[in-house]
């Protein structure tokens, strides 16, 4: 046993030292270091270079070799094209943004090859273009100067930023044309150039008490830019002493973690001078934004405060120059140097490059990730240990620059197990130590072998008419026992064989879960039920389908009102029947015939009789619409009768018609004028008008007695001369005026009836018309003196069909 042990040992680290050669091997091949070079503002596509030489690759093989950029910290959006092998920019690059005042401005990329693994190492070195003007963070800046100021006095003014460096950085100052000062420039130690104001002439407060100059900063570019501030100069009385700081360079060290608002460092200094000229004011001077942002003054106390949290990731370090000014406007200057703290704040941080998390069951050895690690934090705050689970087949192998590749150690089964969630945990070596994990959810492929299967055979969906558009119906619903795109299904609609059936229109499916939608309203009158077939098909490869069977029945709703076929409405002259007055009870007068589009009850009629001249004389059954009436008539009853009946169906809500029935009351052929059929008066108005008449009947009486009186005897001879002339039975043409309306094919009775009717004169030359009971017309009665008149003949004299 030992001895096995020992030999397991040794071949371990054989292992071992292999590992370690193949990885020095892939370093070395990576660490060749290329620097290539673009101006900021370069627009989005600009060609950087072409990689294929210096990655020693041809055209061919690249895209095999799975080629990506990746850049850690500031992050370059970069493109790499594998059919050319040129790299080109996939946005405008800001140099200001992406480092600040640092020149040369220069961030590193890699390159990665996964197949197999290489890293190639490089650089892009941005070019400053002149893009920012000098800009000054007081656009009014305020010298308070003694009248006993000597000349040649200097007096140091707030400088102007300028983002861009080099020679499109700030170069010059200039100041406005005046009689007291001139403008002098002085390098800074850190290359800066600062402006400073010579007096050249001793000033006079009572003379003038202010002057207004302009200061204006230049840069470098092509063509310069250029920015302004006013110089507001308050000439004071006499001040003889500068404040003088406790130290010339204050040095402090600051936490990263200490809270807004915490002291960082309290600076200190003394005028000699008393009263007004002794009081002491503390500011910044020539201090960027970002320190005004940082930090801030107690003007009095000299003690500088924390306004931001600091982060030692971003900025290191802080250079504040400080300045003591008295009331006299005499001002001494000292400089804070702040050191910012490290401490363990930020958590490791992991950057996936290649994912594969779809492996197919029984491969060998596959790459599902490539990923790398950082600590941002410095020392040991920024080393890290990585690890995976040790019950999983999968195993980490460390490549170059913090990259890591995670494989697959043996074949996956997918009937053994689907999917694996591998943990990826970072941890770093500070205090406390801070740790992130990253999951990774590995699907084991499946084979499509399962076509859809629907939840039942087949689908009966009801439908109520007069639906709303894209009402949802139902729901169709199938399952697929595979996984993956392979179990995902969609829903459509298969062609109908019925070339009638436009299902286009009709019905619509919603493709991801089956529902159905009426696409418009429908109507049970025009389609009662119709069938069409669903078809489920999922997305594997080849795809599998099935298709069920679905029936729609239209449910009828209440949506027609009755419609009146007889009598007819609309017509231009209304329909009147005509009642004997002679009619026993019962006597059918007419029948209202209509009819309903509904089904069911929704079309079961009933007829009801709402308003009439006499109410009690007519009656209709409620069933059939026969109009009978209800008693025999009298003297007294009118000749003319109004009736207004409802025909209702038995729906919910329920419809209704009206129909308007006029009924002519007539005593026999003998009457000498039958009137037009009116329309109902309002009563009211007509026993108004009743009066009237009367009147003017009474007036006309005398006047239509003379003249009676006076054509008797003319009549008579026309008669005697008439009857002469015809040789026979004859209608008076007198007691028929022409202008009586034809109203037939208005009436209601099926059968064609005869009417006996005999006219019948005497010596006198009188004649009368004799009504007689209906009769056949093979059984006509002879009688001499009378002639038989047929239906048609006696409709074209009288103007009407029956009564």
């Amino acid at each position: 046993m030992m001895e096995a042990g020992e030999e397991m040992e040794r071949v371990l680290k054989k292992r071992q030292v292999l590992l370690f050669f193949v990885l020095l091997g892939i370093a070395e091949a990576g660490s060749t270091l290329r620097r290539y070079s673009v101006e900021e503002e370069a627009e989005n596509g600009f060609f950087v270079v072409n990689l294929l030489k210096d990655l020693g690759l041809e055209v061919e093989e690249l895209a095999a070799r799975g080629p990506r950029v990746i850049s850690k910290g500031k992050k370059l959006n970069l493109e790499f094209s594998r059919q050319t092998g040129d790299l080109l920019l996939r946005e405008k690059l800001d140099r200001e943004e992406l480092c600040g005042p640092a020149e040369p401005c220069v961030i590193p990329f890699q390159v990665l090859l996964e197949n197999p693994l290489q890293i190639f190492q490089a650089e892009l070195q941005i070019g400053d273009i002149n893009d920012h003007s000098p800009v000054f963070l007081d656009k009014e800046i305020i010298l308070k100067i003694s009248e006993m100021a000597a000349s040649g006095t200097t007096f140091l003014i707030e400088r102007a930023q300028d983002l861009d460096v080099g020679s499109n950085g700030l170069q010059t100052y200039t100041i406005s044309p005046n009689f007291y000062f001139h403008l002098k420039l002085q390098d800074s130690p850190d290359g800066t150039v600062l402006p400073q104001l010579v007096l050249d002439k001793v000033l006079d407060r009572e003379e003038q008490s202010e002057i207004r100059l302009i200061l204006t900063a230049i840069d470098g570019g092509i063509p310069p830019r250029s920015g302004t501030a006013l110089v507001l100069i308050e000439v004071l009385d006499i001040n003889d002493n500068a404040p003088t700081f406790s130290k010339i360079r204050y040095e402090v060290q600051v936490p990263e973690n200490n809270p807004v608002g915490s002291q960082v460092a309290v600076v200190s200094a003394r005028d000699l001078d008393i009263g007004d000229y002794g009081q002491i004011v503390y500011s910044f001077s020539q201090a960027s934004e970002d320190i005004r942002k940082t930090f801030r003054m107690n003007a009095t106390s000299g003690e500088i405060l924390l306004a931001k949290t600091l982060d030692f990731e971003s900025i290191q370090t802080y250079t504040v120059s400080v300045q003591a000014t008295d009331g006299g406007g005499l001002s001494g200057s000292s400089v804070v140097f702040i050191q910012v703290m490290d401490l363990n704040d930020n958590s490791p941080e992991l950057t996936v490059s290649t994912l594969n998390n779809h492996i197919p069951e029984n491969s060998p050895e596959t790459v599902v990730a490539v990923f790398s690690v950082a600590d941002p934090d410095s020392g040991d705050n920024g080393k890290i240990v990585c690890s995976i689970q040790e019950d999983l087949p999968f195993i980490l192998k460390p490549s170059v620059e913090n990259f890591y590749t995670l494989v697959t150690n043996t074949a996956l089964d997918r009937e053994t197990r689907s999917q694996y969630n591998i943990t990826i945990t970072i941890t770093d070596l500070g205090t406390p130590r801070l740790t992130t994990q990253h999951t990774i959810i590995v699907q084991v492929s499946d084979v499509n072998d399962n076509a859809p299967t629907f939840t039942e055979t087949s689908y009966t969906l009801f439908v109520q008419e007069n639906n709303s558009p894209a009402l949802h119906i139902g729901t169709i619903s199938a399952t697929d026992s595979d996984s993956g795109s392979n179990a995902h299904i969609t829903y459509s609609l298969l062609p109908t064989h019925d070339p009638q059936l436009a299902l286009s229109s009709l019905i619509s499916i919603n493709a991801d879960n089956g529902q159905l939608f009426a696409l418009r309203s429908l109507d049970y009158e025009a389609l009662q039920t119709f069938e069409f077939r669903v078809g489920a098909t999922d997305q594997g490869s080849p795809a599998l389908n099935s298709q069920v069977l679905v029936r729609v029945l239209m449910l009828d709703g209440n949506d027609n009102a009755p419609f009146v076929l007889y009598p007819l409405q609309n017509a231009s002259a209304p329909c009147t029947e005509l009642l004997p007055r002679a009619a026993e009870p019962d006597y059918l007068v007419t029948k209202v015939v209509a009819v309903d589009r509904d089904s069911g009850q929704n079309a079961w009629l009933s007829f009801q009789l709402l308003k009439a001249t006499e109410p009690g004389l007519f009656s209709v059954w409620a069933h059939n619409g026969e109009v009978r009436t209800s008693r025999l008539l009298s003297e007294r009853d009118a000749p003319k009768h109004r009736l207004l009946l409802l025909v209702k169906d038995n729906g919910d809500p329920q419809r209704s018609a009206s129909v308007t029935l006029h009924v002519l009351v007539v005593d026999g052929f003998s009457q000498p004028y039958l009137p037009l059929p009116e329309v109902a008066r309002d009563p009211t108005l007509e026993e108004d008008s009743l009066t009237l008449y009367l009147v003017i009947a009474l007036a006309s009486v005398s006047s239509l007695f003379l003249l009676s009186v006076l054509l008797f005897v003319g009549v008579k001879l026309c008669r005697r001369a008439r009857t002469a002339s015809l040789g026979g039975c004859s209608v008076p043409e007198g007691h028929f005026p022409g202008h009586l309306v034809d109203i037939s094919g208005a009436g209601t009775l099926s059968q064609s009836y005869q009417y006996e009717v005999c006219l019948m004169g005497d010596s006198s030359g009188t004649s009368d018309f004799k009504f007689l009971q209906p009769v056949h017309p093979s059984s006509l009665p002879q009688c001499s003196g009378k002639e038989i008149v047929e239906n048609s003949t006696l409709r074209n004299s009288l103007g009407f069909n029956h009564y």
